[in-house]
């Protein structure tokens, strides 16, 4: 794969459907094997993608959080681990400039962009086991993280660990090959089998002040840096559309090749019986709705991210309401439709050579860690009350 030189997102676009071909001839092999994708990585790191919201001036494409998702929702119709890799080293990427200062954000963004590094993350903020301590000049990290998904073979980590002496998050961003950091393989999901998502150990790991980002605790009345979460479910939104479009993909090539009519259908193809045309107009009804949801999922996120220290709360929240909204229809047309395929397919489609079953282990995996009732919950909140969702890390 030759680097990105071209300028368009239509060229983008290309570069990412060459992409997707390419892992798509070993998703099912790779999905059984588990562990790093790595070729797939270094193909992501020549490919120049890893740039493209990083300003021109900077060294990147200055792209927009739409080419993003649309990239990230390519890349899950064929893997979904993958597409979460990608979508996530932006997460992180564009962390700096929520957290950190003017100065941090062109260092962190300017070096990216000229080593095509890839970032992983040890920034669960539920998990409070790795803990900071100022030691002179410097700081010194201790303990351990888990779902750290990309931090196997990532070139930077963006971390938060717990102060002892106060609430506020400690955020940095930390080579991951700094001594002490041990990134560890146990990463043991029956879904998103290739996202590293496992255990970080911090042994006596020393930080340098530079490396903190710790700019908006100078505006901590801000709503800006609360942003993070909105791109992390918008990242998801897209990750389970692109599996789902996915499955349904496979679902009518192997119903129109390979399915049998039932032997009661009256019919002599699959393609003709009834059934299974009402299943895959329903499906496509659902598909399609959820489309036009995290499409303006996108837009509204865009509109706010232009704010930056300018925003409301009440624009965060509201933003926030339209972004549950896509995830609410995202994940149980997802869910759905990834089971209700075998339906139509038949029974020989459960073969193991197919490797069907992954988008919904992939799919149920991702909806496990964010569970959709507390997003409808806020929505019923916001419809009947009026009441913006709580600010957390899920949000």
């Amino acid at each position: 794969m030759s680097s990105a030189t071209k300028e368009s997102k239509l060229d983008y676009l290309e570069i990412a459907n060459t992409l997707a071909k390419e892992f798509a001839i070993t998703a099912i092999e790779r999905d059984k094997k588990g562990g790093t994708a790595k070729v797939e990585r270094d193909l992501l790191r020549k490919s120049g993608l890893l740039t493209l919201i990083i300003p021109k001036s900077l060294g990147g494409y200055g792209e927009s959080w739409k080419t993003i998702f649309q990239i990230t929702r390519e890349l899950a119709k064929v893997d979904g681990s993958i597409a979460h890799l990608f979508g996530y080293h932006f997460l992180c990427l564009t962390s700096v400039h929520l957290y950190g200062s003017q100065q941090q954000k062109e260092k962190f963004y300017r070096e990216t962009a000229g080593n095509n590094f890839f970032w992983g993350n040890a920034f669960n903020p539920r998990d409070e086991n790795l803990v900071v301590m100022k030691e002179g000049t410097k700081w010194r990290l201790n303990g351990k993280k888990s779902f750290c998904s990309g931090a196997k073979d990532s070139d930077r980590l963006l971390i938060s660990a717990k102060k002892p002496e106060q609430n506020s998050p400690f955020i940095a961003v930390i080579p991951t090959n700094r001594t002490g950091i041990v990134v560890k393989d146990d990463w043991d999901s029956f879904g998103q089998r290739q996202t590293d998502s496992g255990t970080v150990i911090f042994n006596d790991v020393l930080l340098e002040e530079e490396e903190v980002l710790n700019f908006y605790e100078q505006h901590p009345q801000s709503m800006f840096p609360t942003l993070r979460t909105h791109i992390a479910q918008t990242i998801l939104v897209h990750v389970l559309l692109g599996v789902a479009e996915g499955a349904f993909e496979e679902a009518k090539n192997y119903t129109r090749n390979v399915s049998r009519a039932w032997l009661t259908s009256g019919v002599k193809q699959a393609t003709s019986d009834p059934f299974t045309i009402r299943q895959f107009g329903d499906l496509f009804v659902q598909l399609k709705a959820s489309e036009a949801l995290a499409q303006n999922a996108v837009d509204v996120l865009q509109k706010v991210w232009e704010k930056e220290w300018s925003l409301t709360e009440q624009q965060r929240g509201e933003c926030g309401i339209t972004i549950a909204t896509a995830k609410v229809s995202v994940a149980k047309t997802a869910l759905d439709l990834t089971n209700r395929m075998f339906e139509v397919m038949g029974a020989r489609a459960t073969s193991a050579q197919y490797g069907f079953d992954r988008f919904w282990r992939n799919v149920r995996t991702h909806t496990l860690h964010d569970p959709i009732e507390y997003k409808i919950r806020d929505l019923g909140n916001w419809t009947l009350n009026q009441q913006l969702p709580e600010i957390t890390a899920y949000s």
